[in-house]
């Protein structure tokens, strides 16, 4: 029988992406990554727009099986692997939890953390424009009412978003608050609950955090460099 192979696509630039690579760096499974440089507009190659027509990463190929947006992957993996349960449960009650948080995720966490690193450091590094202060103001106020909704809604006494223990949920959800350090920006820093949660997973996830955050923290050093 011919051994499997899996493929993954990244950009560990990418929030997303680091959730999938923290994933199946805590699980070892087995993989291949095909590093795709979005600052290179790699993502257009005609070569890759034939597994994305969206041209986004990440994008997953198992034995010819191509699958694209992150919340879709790791949940795959996580049902297809032999991984430790408390990553996606089999349980019902904790699954939902789990499908709960990322389906809240994608129009909350995701796109505004993402919104304060974009207007803080993408665009200005882009077009060479100086940071829209009041955009960012309303930005960060934007993300500051998620912040205050993990906390309450999620968090509430429990040490991981969906209970006693590490989920998917908790990877997509630091990735992307991590995202905003990028730009020097820690969007925690007055949050002492949302602090602990993020130690818990980076403690959780051991050496592979910091690997999966290497290439942010080295954008957030050139930042301050040019200060």
């Amino acid at each position: 029988m011919a051994a499997r192979l899996l493929e993954v696509y990244l950009d560990l630039l990418s929030q997303p992406c680091r959730a999938v690579s923290l994933l199946l760096g805590c699980t070892s499974i087995p993989h291949t990554v095909r590093t795709v440089a979005l600052r290179r507009g790699e993502q257009r190659s005609p070569e890759f727009t034939k597994l994305n027509p969206m041209q986004k990463v990440p994008v997953l190929v198992d034995n010819g099986f191509v699958l694209k947006e992150s919340d879709a992957i790791l949940k795959y993996l996580a049902s297809k692997y032999d991984v430790p349960d408390h990553w996606y449960p089999r349980q019902p009650e904790k699954r939902a939890r789990v499908d709960e948080y990322t389906a809240w995720h994608h129009s909350n966490t995701r796109p505004h953390a993402a919104k304060v690193f974009i207007l803080e450091v993408l665009l200005p590094t882009q077009t060479g424009s100086p940071v829209d202060e009041g955009r960012l103001s309303r930005a960060l106020s934007e993300l500051d009412d998620t912040l205050v909704k993990m906390e309450s809604m999620f968090l509430r006494r429990q040490p991981f978003l969906c209970g006693d223990d590490i989920t998917l949920a908790d990877l997509l959800a630091v990735c992307e608050l991590m995202q905003p350090l990028g730009g020097g920006r820690d969007v925690l820093k007055d949050r002492p609950p949302l602090q602990r949660w993020r130690s818990r997973v980076q403690a959780a996830v051991g050496e592979h955090f910091d690997r999966a955050h290497a290439v942010l923290y080295a954008l957030r050093d050139r930042q301050r460099a040019r200060l």
